[in-house]
């Protein structure tokens, strides 16, 4: 694949709809979604997955989300239960991604779910990433458009930086608003799962279905949702966390009140953390320090994706 940068175009209705063309042909395009910046291919061509899984040197086993634009272009995908309609009646367009029993005859290619009998389905809120899904006449599988185990993108810079000629162009439509990758939850069993912390609060979802989300303990080695991977979402330095101060030539990135070399909230908000997170690991990722020291951040409401995120980031690295 190229190594020429790819062009960052303003999310123009023509732009929109080269890029929607682009990707009917099988290639990449990466858009702007309110979590993160997703690497946009055909869910339902096994070459343009197959292209994605490269483009990211993600691993195989580690399934994709299948990005729509409509509760029925899901229900052509997926079996679309009844708590599954109540949540998207609720919380779509929106952070939450449901994993559901494939429906059979889903174009959904099997390498997108890598094998499983269920996908990954989510309608994002963005009028960009809708109106791409629409241009392009397909739902749209989409990880966050990162090289695997490093930092999402946030901006279209941050893409054009990591990807670079990895995708055909970059529909820029701004800094995202949310920032954290989508809440998933399992639908596909016996009681709603919850696979991962993200930006719609574990709180509302637990309240809408009258009931706790079990917590599974599926192996990382063999998730049955994105972002389950234990070492995940990582900058090349060492993160250190839970730190009331920077360590020598540490970084310290900070939440509330106090000195820090970045704060993910001076005032304590977790909205604004999420926003922040990605980037500032992103601009502390710099070879003139040792390590990313991380101020502790609560472990409620958009804390917990947060910490989740945390959590992969200062993990063992291993070789996927």
């Amino acid at each position: 694949m190229s190594t020429t940068s790819a062009a960052i175009l303003a999310a123009t209705p023509a732009a929109i709809a080269e890029a929607g063309a682009a990707l009917a042909a099988g290639r990449l395009v990466a858009f702007p979604t309110e979590t993160v910046y997703g690497l946009g291919g055909d869910a339902t061509c096994d070459r343009a997955v197959a292209a994605i899984f490269e483009a990211k040197g993600r691993p195989s086993f580690n399934p994709l989300i299948a990005h729509v634009a409509s509760v029925e272009q899901a229900a052509a995908l997926v079996d679309m239960t009844g708590p599954a309609l109540t949540l998207a009646r609720m919380f779509w367009p929106g952070p939450l991604t449901m994993v559901l029993p494939r429906r059979a005859g889903s174009p959904v290619s099997l390498l997108a779910s890598a094998g499983l009998d269920s996908i990954a389905v989510r309608m994002p809120d963005h009028p960009v990433a809708l109106a791409l899904i629409s241009a392009a006449g397909r739902p749209l599988a989409a990880p966050s458009a990162n090289r695997s185990g490093a930092v999402s993108p946030t901006t279209a810079r941050h893409v054009a930086q990591c990807l670079g000629g990895r995708v055909a162009m970059i529909l820029d439509g701004g800094p995202c608003r949310v920032g954290v990758e989508s809440t998933v939850i399992d639908l596909s069993g016996d009681r709603p799962a919850l696979l991962r912390p993200g930006g719609v609060a574990v709180e509302a979802l637990e309240a809408a279905l009258g009931g706790p989300l079990s917590r599974p303990t599926d192996s990382p080695d063999a998730p049955r949702s994105p972002g389950q991977l234990e070492s995940h979402y990582a900058p090349s330095l060492p993160v250190r966390l839970n730190a009331a101060e920077a360590g020598v030539g540490e970084a310290l990135l900070g939440f509330g009140p106090g000195p820090a070399t970045l704060n993910l909230s001076p005032s304590g908000d977790l909205a604004e953390a999420a926003a922040n997170l990605f980037a500032m690991l992103r601009a502390l990722d710099r070879p003139d320090l040792v390590g990313i020291a991380v101020a502790p951040v609560p472990e409620h409401g958009l804390g917990l994706a947060i910490n989740d995120r945390l959590r992969r980031a200062a993990a063992p690295r291993g070789t996927p």
